[in-house]
């Protein structure tokens, strides 16, 4: 396809990206992928060296270039997430357990279809020929390829256990990303995540509300479901970013992207430490999701136990460290075979498509 021009190109385009990756797209035929904005918590800008200043209606009324980049570089990646979450999970309508899980997957694959197209929006309306270049790109990478900009949005969502366990784990990073944002010095982002905010909730909702079903049906061994919790969690931690975030900081001080609760708190932010703080807010709510679904575990049973921050990283200080489950740093001999024993594997995969096979695996709805 030809450069992009104007939105309506950068649609065709998108129909054409839904065909490529081999989407069934008479699953989403009835639905409108539209922009949407909502109100912003505050009309001016909340934190920062532009505190107190109103919210930038466009790029050219932002005084700097590397916050325009800057700003264009966080809206390119929120997109890219959207487009590659559904690139992983393409297969899944094949395979739902339930008429009622089709229709959840269905219903969260279109609405990050519809983050992506309000993401592309906002590069072709306002970033000129550079924001219509990255609208293309997001539609040319593939998370199949291992092209996405982030690691973990190319990974395969394999099954449906994969599914439940990455909407519970890494579609909650999901929701601080996006209620950072909605805090943005760029109204047009701050008031796109309004929307966006209000239907992440569901996808949240069905990964917790999933695992819930399986622990309940019993059929799936919680050997497997914690291996499971293990792929996710590590991969959810390294969305947040690294820990003393150069990006982070400007990003704040700029006021493009806020704390999690950013006017929530009258504590100063800790400009050196953002992502960190971030990741340990999630911590603890997953860390209550957890306690509540070991509350089902049958008596006898092992419970859930989430991994040492230090395992499997692949970014920050732990990166590429060999650190086990417990946080028990290992040799390289030792980890490959600890990563083959916590982390699901090849015979998992076999047990699993058993277990697949009886349709009471999930809890009905």
């Amino acid at each position: 396809m030809g450069k992009i021009s104007t939105f309506d190109d950068w649609t065709d385009y998108f129909r054409q990206w839904q065909k490529d990756i081999g989407l069934d797209t008479s699953k989403f035929e009835d639905y409108k992928f539209e922009v949407k904005f909502g109100p912003v918590p505050s009309d001016v800008i909340e934190f920062g060296d532009y505190a107190g200043r109103a919210k930038w209606e466009t790029v050219l009324q932002i005084p700097d270039q590397r916050v325009r980049d800057s700003l264009l570089h966080l809206i390119t990646y929120q997109g890219d997430t959207e487009f590659a979450s559904v690139e992983q999970q393409r297969n899944l309508l094949n395979t739902a357990p339930s008429e009622y899980d089709l229709q959840s997957a269905v219903k969260i694959m279109r609405e990050e279809m519809r983050h992506g197209t309000q993401m592309s929006y906002l590069l072709v309306k306002y970033f000129g020929s550079s924001g219509k270049l990255e609208a293309q790109k997001l539609l040319e990478r593939r998370a199949f390829n291992d092209s996405r900009l982030l690691g973990a949005f190319n990974q395969d969502v394999q099954d449906w256990l994969d599914f439940y366990c990455y909407t519970e784990l890494v579609d909650r990073d999901g929701k601080y990303q996006l209620t950072m944002l909605n805090h943005s010095g760029f109204k047009p982002l701050a008031s796109s995540m309004t929307p966006m905010l209000q239907e992440e909730f569901y996808h949240l909702l069905t990964g917790h509300t999933g695992l819930t079903r399986v622990v309940k049906a019993g059929k799936v061994p919680m050997d497997l479901i914690q291996k499971h919790i293990n792929k996710w969690f590590s991969v959810a931690l390294d969305l947040f970013g690294v820990d003393a975030s150069s990006s982070a900081y400007w990003f704040y001080v700029w006021g493009l992207k806020g704390r999690y609760d950013e006017g929530k708190t009258d504590l100063p932010a800790d400009r050196d430490r953002l992502n960190e703080l971030s990741r340990q807010h999630y911590l603890k709510e997953v860390s209550g999701l957890m306690e509540a679904l070991n509350k089902l575990v049958p008596e006898g049973q092992p419970k859930i136990v989430l991994p040492d921050v230090k395992f499997h990283r692949s970014i920050g200080e732990y990166a590429d460290k060999t650190y086990s489950i417990r946080g028990e740093e290992l040799t390289p001999e030792a980890y490959r075979k600890h990563l083959d024993e916590v982390l699901p594997n090849a015979l998992d995969k076999v047990r699993l498509a058993e277990i697949f096979k009886q349709p009471d695996w999930v809890l009905a709805v």
